[in-house]
């Protein structure tokens, strides 16, 4: 018996696909074709595909290093042993700023755009409620475990697939070259304002609390949960493009800087681009793939913030363990929420100076160390130390955008 329940399958790389793309394309997309309207198309674009390279390197790096150690290992348990206690220590308090503001921002998120829905059905319902009772359902399947979230996941995926592919359907059939092009601008200075682009980039492929629970997922098999990490991101490289062509077509560039300066968040996109749409249904479909959108990222970002919890007050997996780390996980972010509720736009934009720390910066020492402690290993990223070196370029740069873009000192693009 014990033999053969070894040999059982594991679970489709289909699932932990629909983990790590579910994670990352979702509320977080909104966002780019707003802040990347002072680049615009073609420069974002670039930025856009060196990032997504960039954060796959990352994420392998700690795969890498993380195999070394039991499955559910996550970056507490692996960087306290790798890097000592206070890099630990210290990149601990970015992973739970980074999925705990994205948690806050998803509730956000999901409040603004229920209200938005309900409202077109003449149910008035305030933000804040909205994201209370979404909140709770959600911590409802995180509290039912990892396969509860991945099905669910899946529903909530291919309705958006399927909207998605209706909307853009019609959207990119209205994609005008010009505006596409950004012809005849009367301000053609993109590359100035390129570098304010970067950490929403960052933020928008953070799947890497995710990994640790794939590895219990998988059981340690890195070829399945590798598969799973580039056909995850390359399924949300693919739909960005999508999303950002058909904004971009069809809003001229100009119009972003209204839509900035309404705070950016989900509603007021959804409501500029369902002026371009001029179909009744279209605009229906358009929210039920904005209430999707939101649900994969809020699912994927709060398991992962439920993983990393539960290994850092080390919770086990009882009924009881899961409901522990199920209030820890959304307790902050609800009551942040509650006293805040249009924070999205602002809550992305920090999350990407956090998450180069513990997304980006400690994946990379983390295989260094790995590879200096440990003399053979089931699984390397190939290229020897090059891919480390590219990532922690990738993360310096970044952290220097991020500060000069919060002391204001880089160009934005505003009226």
């Amino acid at each position: 018996m014990a033999t053969s329940a070894a040999a059982a399958p594991l679970p489709s790389v289909l699932w932990g696909t629909l983990i790590i793309s579910g994670t990352i394309i979702g509320a977080g997309m909104f966002s780019l074709p707003v802040v990347m309207a002072g680049a615009w198309f073609s420069w974002s674009s670039a930025l856009l595909i060196f990032t997504w390279f960039c954060m796959l390197l990352s994420g392998l790096l700690f795969l890498e290093a993380s195999l070394h150690y039991p499955a559910g290992s996550s970056f507490d348990t692996v960087t306290r042993d790798l890097l000592g206690r206070k890099w630990n220590l210290f990149n601990g308090l970015s992973v739970a700023f980074v999925l705990g503001i994205l948690t806050y921002a998803y509730i956000s998120a999901s409040g603004a755009i229920i209200q938005r829905s309900l409202g077109l059905l003449s149910l008035p319902v305030s933000a804040r409620s909205a994201g209370l009772v979404f909140t709770l359902l959600v911590a409802l399947f995180i509290w039912l475990g990892t396969a509860v979230v991945s099905r669910m996941t899946l529903i909530f995926l291919g309705a958006k697939i399927i909207t998605f592919l209706m909307i853009f359907g019609g959207l990119l059939w209205q994609v005008q070259p010009s505006i596409l092009l950004d012809s005849g601008a009367t301000d053609s200075h993109y590359l100035r304002y390129l570098w304010l682009v970067l950490p929403f980039c960052v933020t928008s492929f953070g799947y890497h609390g995710n990994i640790s629970g794939l590895m219990s997922y998988y059981q340690k098999q890195p070829g399945r949960v590798v598969r799973c990490l580039v056909f995850g991101t390359l399924l949300a490289l693919a739909i960005y493009f999508i999303w950002i062509i058909g904004t971009m077509g069809n809003i001229p560039r100009p119009a972003f800087k209204e839509i900035a300066a309404q705070g950016g968040n989900i509603d007021v996109l959804v409501n500029a681009l369902s002026g371009v749409l001029h179909s009744s249904n279209l605009n229906l479909l358009l929210d039920i793939f904005s209430n999707f959108a939101v649900a994969c990222s809020f699912l994927g970002v709060s398991l992962g913030f439920f993983d990393y919890l539960a290994d850092v007050f080390k919770f086990d997996r009882s009924a009881t363990g899961r409901l522990k780390t199920t209030i820890l996980t959304f307790i902050f972010p609800l009551t942040a929420a509650m006293i805040w509720p249009n924070g999205f736009l602002v809550a992305i934009g920090y999350a990407g100076l956090a998450a180069t720390l513990w997304a980006v910066i400690t994946p990379a020492l983390l295989a260094w160390q790995s590879r200096r402690h440990f003399a053979t290993a089931s699984w390397r990223v190939r290229g020897g130390n090059a891919p480390i070196i590219l990532v922690l370029v990738f993360g310096v740069l970044n952290i220097v955008v991020s500060l000069l873009s919060y002391g204001n000192w880089l160009p934005q693009y505003t009226g």
